[in-house]
């Protein structure tokens, strides 16, 4: 089954860092289930061979497991737990990095009714399916070429295309195939979305970003909240917030400095969100990421 040589070949080749010798494909391996962690998304493809996952994105929950697959088309801000890894039988999972030139070049060479018509309206940033066999019989294939350096050059770029083919053409398709097309709603949605990121700390107005991506205020609010289950000014909190967990486990004794980096001028109203996001005041956990020893780190998603 395609299933049981796929563990094997990620069990073969996993690496600390989840890199592997083919540019955009990483593998994890996951022991345990921690509590869920907030990271970003990125935009990929990734595959579960064994355990399982559960994702948060604003109000709405994404679970996949054995055989199935989940596509992020934007960079979101997350939460996510493997639901079931133990020392035994860890999670294992497969990721495919997704570029929009590589979709695009795919939707370009594509004969007339090769692909699926996008349906009205902008599909979710992230979605969830089953995994066709075709789909996982080509990401064990471009697995395979990990034992064969020889061929790796020539072939792994091929059959990354094939898999973006299955993707593009299956039950996700409508997800995907929007990363390649420069004037689609999510093409706009991205743009605000990468603003807000590159200026999280700055205060905004919603009708400037709207007018920046190219939409009416209406039509921007309808597909940000489409995309990302958030507010454009929820997602920028959620933005605030990582960034500000990342600065404490670096600068655990400066939380006000932090808070005001972030963008935040009330110190009060910075813990009250730190606490209701992460659990805990920003003081305490940055003292818990101390103790265990490690920074907060992006999953594979």
């Amino acid at each position: 089954m395609c299933l049981d040589e796929l563990r094997a070949l990620l069990t073969r080749h996993v690496r600390p860092d989840w890199t592997t010798a083919i540019d955009g494909v990483l593998i994890s391996k996951v022991d345990r289930s921690d509590p869920p962690t907030p990271s970003m998304s990125g935009t990929i493809l990734a595959v579960i061979a064994q355990g399982a996952k559960r994702l948060a994105l604003g109000d709405r929950i994404y679970e996949y497991g054995p055989g199935q697959y989940l596509v992020a088309s934007v960079d979101l801000p997350v939460t996510g737990q493997f639901t079931r890894a133990e020392p035994d039988r860890p999670a294992l999972g497969f990721g495919l990095v997704l570029e929009p030139a590589d979709v695009a070049e795919l939707l370009l060479r594509a004969g007339p009714g090769d692909v699926p018509r996008t349906g009205e309206g902008v599909p979710s940033g992230i979605a969830v399916s089953d995994a066709p066999a075709a789909l996982l019989d080509a990401v064990v294939r471009l697995l395979r070429l990990l034992d064969e350096p020889r061929d790796r050059a020539v072939l792994a770029p091929l059959v990354k295309r094939e898999i973006l083919w299955r993707l593009i053409t299956g039950e996700q398709g409508a997800t995907v195939r929007q990363i390649g097309l420069a004037d689609s709603g999510l093409s706009h949605v991205s743009r605000a979305v990468r603003w807000i990121r590159e200026h999280y700390a700055q205060p905004f107005r919603v009708e400037d970003v709207a007018r920046m991506s190219g939409m009416s205020v209406s039509a921007f609010y309808r597909n940000f909240q489409a995309v990302t289950a958030m507010s454009p000014i929820q997602f920028q909190k959620q933005i605030r917030l990582q960034e500000a967990r990342l600065l404490l486990a670096t600068h655990p004794g400066d939380v006000t400095g932090v808070g005001q980096r972030v963008g935040y001028d009330n110190p009060s109203q910075f813990s009250r969100e730190y606490r209701r996001r992460f659990g805990a005041p920003p003081s305490r956990d940055a003292a818990r990421l101390r103790d265990v020893g490690h920074t907060p780190a992006g999953a594979l998603t």
